[in-house]
């Protein structure tokens, strides 16, 4: 590691330290660490649990189709949304399978008592304790996907009634927001990629539209694959998708030759 990530890495384990989310270990097991830089520049430590993923069984707890949940928002004209804070952690582990968190690194061996990220059971074992919570409010007022709430109404008077519900119903919990990613009150907001809004309903993120509209040309399959992800995700916004796609998803199948064509454009 390079100096400024020692830092960091000492620094980062002093704060998970004090706020009582990792401790010194003697396990077995022992994932590698790195670093992943920011949208702001700053860098965030990582655990690299691909061994202990591939041994994990599965949990099978759905995550809820994208589309679902954006159908609910139909005649919406007030909206909310809460993003809890380091919301994996808010989730204690199991007592016998802490030991199964541990990694090391330079200044020890540790593991984490509360839910890591990079587990590949958390985004179920997490989107089934807040679907739990919330389950009262689901499908009337309330969507949640991990750890993102979002509040929606008809009016402003129904509004009031339900963000009341909604904290009180975390307050309860211990659920603990993060106030500067909050929005309250708003006419338009931006949720899973897409904004929606009173006047104009439910629309593309018209930065992820950007982002499509600027990609350089594939040079490869995986860039293909890559591309078809972003653009797929928003394939109820396009007329007859799989039609327009089909020059591209041909590219993918097995042993077909990469000719990138005017077609393909």
């Amino acid at each position: 590691m390079a100096p400024l990530e020692l830092k960091e890495l000492k620094t980062q384990l002093e704060e998970l330290l004090d706020k009582g989310f990792i401790r010194p270990s003697i396990s077995p097991w022992g994932a590698p660490v790195l670093f992943i830089k920011k949208k702001d520049g700053s860098i965030r430590l990582c655990i690299d649990y691909r061994q202990l993923n591939r041994i994990t069984i599965k949990n099978k707890y759905p995550l809820p189709r994208i589309d679902d949940l954006l159908d609910q928002l139909k005649g919406a004209t007030v909206f909310s949304k809460i993003d809890l804070r380091s919301g994996y952690w808010q989730l204690r582990v199991e007592e016998g399978s802490i030991p199964k968190t541990a990694f090391r690194t330079r200044y020890g061996h540790y593991e984490f008592v509360v839910m890591p990220f990079g587990l590949t059971n958390a985004p179920a074992a997490f989107l089934s304790l807040m679907n739990k919570t919330l389950q009262l409010f689901l499908d009337q007022f309330v969507i949640v996907f991990i750890d993102d709430i979002l509040i929606y109404s008809s009016s402003r008077e129904e509004h009031e009634q339900h963000l009341r519900a909604v904290l009180q119903i975390l307050r309860e919990k211990q659920l603990y927001a993060k106030f500067s990613k909050c929005e309250f009150w708003m006419e338009e907001i931006a949720f899973l990629g897409h904004v929606v809004s009173k006047e104009g309903g439910v629309q593309p993120d018209p930065a992820k539209v950007k982002a499509i509209m600027d990609w350089e040309p594939p040079k490869n399959v995986s860039e293909v694959r890559s591309f078809l992800g972003l653009a797929g995700y928003y394939r109820r916004f396009v007329k007859d998708f799989s039609v327009v796609a089909k020059p591209l998803t041909n590219l993918l199948k097995k042993n077909a030759p990469f000719n990138w064509n005017d077609k393909c454009a």
